[in-house]
């Protein structure tokens, strides 16, 4: 049950009358030669890691090294659980844990990379914001991840997930496709609206540029997550609302290739573009590390 494309992916689930998490649980058990048990155990684990970091930046004071990042996710939380938001508790629970989960990383905490550190925040925010509002079971939860892992699969073999090489859209951008996608199937859409809303949350990120200020995962990067874990769920329910993407999934996975290969190299995580250029940006850059390259000595991980 191999897949090069989402088409195919859709085609295999389709005509196996399986959902995407399904073919992706059966793909990754013939490459691994692993038992389903198992597969599903080591998805368990990254879960419960998921779920831990969530949880801490939303409880904790958590602050990374620099000062530039912390506490804007239990933050977030706090205001959403006062009733008062505008765009409502369960964007902004979604959006809180994103936010969280990279300030963990961000502080040098334990994550897992969905599809790299610097975009980590984006697939648990969605997932731990929405699992108990859908009642999501712990499988359903798994096969999330699962369903986000297929099309980031399919995106990182045919594209970039690097904010290196192909500028954030890569990162975020993938991210919030990834997470679409699987908040489709956990609402019960199906595999072709999962594509669907894969499509559009990667067309509007693209171009997308990987601009850190000072080198480090922190700014803009925590706040990209929040807007990418908000993009995937608007186009969530685009495509449960029977939205089509114009422009098929690959074919927005092949555009974001070229675009990112476009890309001038000082929007692709040099910090020597867009916000890191920026007169705060670099007086930022100048506080922290003075004249010495940030990126050598930044401690964080991953592209921004």
């Amino acid at each position: 049950m191999n897949f090069k494309s989402i088409e195919q992916l859709v085609q295999l689930a389709e005509q196996g009358g399986i959902p995407i998490s399904e073919v992706m649980i059966r793909e990754e058990m013939g490459a691994s030669e692993l038992t389903r048990e198992l597969v599903i155990g080591k998805m368990l684990e990254h879960l419960d890691t998921m779920e831990q970091a969530a949880q801490r930046g939303i409880t904790e004071d958590v602050r990374s090294r620099s000062g530039l990042t912390g506490g804007e996710g239990k933050k977030l939380s706090a205001y959403a659980a006062a009733g008062q938001s505008i765009s409502g508790s369960r964007v902004l629970n979604v959006v809180s844990r994103a936010i969280a989960t990279n300030e963990v990383n961000a502080a040098m905490g334990t994550i897992v990379a969905t599809p790299t550190a610097g975009a980590c925040g984006v697939i648990p925010g969605c997932l731990f914001g929405l699992a108990s509002e859908l009642g999501a079971t712990r499988e359903a939860m798994v096969r999330f991840l699962f369903t986000a892992g297929a099309i980031g699969f399919v995106i990182a073999n045919q594209s970039f997930i690097s904010g290196a090489a192909g500028g954030c859209q890569a990162e975020v951008g993938s991210a919030s496709a990834m997470a679409a996608a699987a908040i489709v199937e956990m609402a019960g859409g199906t595999p072709r609206q999962a594509a669907a809303a894969a499509a559009i949350a990667l067309k509007n990120t693209l171009g997308l540029v990987c601009d850190p200020v000072a080198g480090l995962v922190e700014v803009p990067c925590v706040m990209r997550n929040a807007m990418g874990a908000a993009n995937a769920m608007v186009a969530a329910d685009l495509a449960l609302a029977g939205v089509h993407s114009v422009i098929p999934a690959d074919e927005v996975v092949a555009a974001m290739y070229r675009v990112g290969q476009a890309m001038p190299g000082t929007l692709k995580e040099t910090a020597m573009g867009g916000l890191a250029d920026t007169p705060t940006g670099r007086a930022i850059k100048q506080q922290l590390f003075g004249g010495s390259n940030p990126l050598d000595s930044s401690t964080e991980r991953e592209e921004g």
